[in-house]
């Protein structure tokens, strides 16, 4: 199904929306009623300042053009806008490094997004954000319902590439699949810093991860791939929105979205998850 090119070339509003979703990526952590500074008078108890990890790197911005001219226009839109310049502006402000990231936005001749571990950079590729929107409208979606889930999936899956590059700068210790601990770093991030627009992200992943999943024929190839199935990020998307508010999103079970079975174990689930990573994340933050 071709694409008309109003429809895709002006959504240089996804990047507009992760400049909002990293000015908050780096979580402050809840409120446990204790205060973070050190008695009057002890010396001997380092202060946050003391204890962090110095910072040795930053998020840097690669524009390195598009070959496919399909892309030119949002390139440009976004080169003109300094859009990841502010994003990476942002994201420095409020995390220490310990070398370098760097930011790309480009085609890639391959529907992705990807962390690099290599060079250490965070891919996002505009065909990625063109499936999103084929994908939502070949499910049924007007064009602007359609632009509006793939802003929110692109978002999720932008903070789910922060999450592997943290993981692999800080040297974090993930014991079990890093895919799913990128997932729910996201989610996370999403929930815990950007309230109901954060739960709407998470939503528009798990819509997409949904349809795909009945629109897949399984093998032996998807079987072995590093991520989840589509339908466990489902279900593990809305297991986090559950979780972190069950009064508020009880519909999520009222509906039978989500069965009770996993329900009753989503707010521990989710709890564990947050207390994580504030744990893994503090070292890095900056005052």
């Amino acid at each position: 199904m071709p694409l008309r090119k109003n429809n895709f070339f002006n959504l240089s509003i996804i990047f507009a929306i992760l400049i909002i979703v990293i000015a908050c990526a780096c979580p402050k952590g809840r409120d446990t009623g204790r205060s973070d500074d050190p008695p009057a008078g002890d010396k001997n108890i380092p202060t946050k300042t003391e204890s962090a990890k110095e910072d040795k790197g930053d998020f840097v911005v690669e524009h390195l053009g598009v070959r496919n001219q399909r892309y030119a226009a949002i390139d440009r839109s976004i080169r003109d806008s300094k859009t990841l310049e502010k994003a990476a502006d942002k994201l420095n402000r409020s995390l220490s490094l310990p070398h370098d990231i760097a930011l790309r936005a480009k085609d890639c001749n391959t529907a992705n997004a990807f962390y690099n571990p290599k060079d250490q950079s965070i891919t996002m590729c505009y065909e990625l954000m063109e499936y999103f929107y084929r994908v939502f409208k070949r499910a049924g979606d007007s064009d602007a319902k359609a632009k509006i889930r793939m802003n929110r999936a692109t978002t999720f899956i932008f903070l789910h590439e922060l999450g592997h590059a943290l993981i692999d700068g800080y040297q974090l210790p993930i014991t079990a699949n890093e895919e799913d601990a990128a997932d729910r770093c996201s989610s996370y991030i999403c929930i815990e810093e950007l309230g109901d627009q954060g739960v709407q992200a998470i939503i528009g992943a798990a819509e997409f991860f949904s349809i795909q999943s009945k629109m897949s024929k399984k093998d032996n190839k998807m079987m072995a791939d590093e991520h989840l199935l589509n339908g466990q990020r489902f279900f593990n998307s809305l297991c986090m929105i559950y979780g972190s508010d069950p009064s508020k999103y009880r519909g999520i079970v009222q509906n039978g979205l989500l069965p009770k079975a996993r329900a009753v174990r989503c707010p521990k689930e989710y709890s564990r998850t947050a207390s994580s990573w504030e744990k893994l994340l503090e070292p890095w933050r900056k005052d």
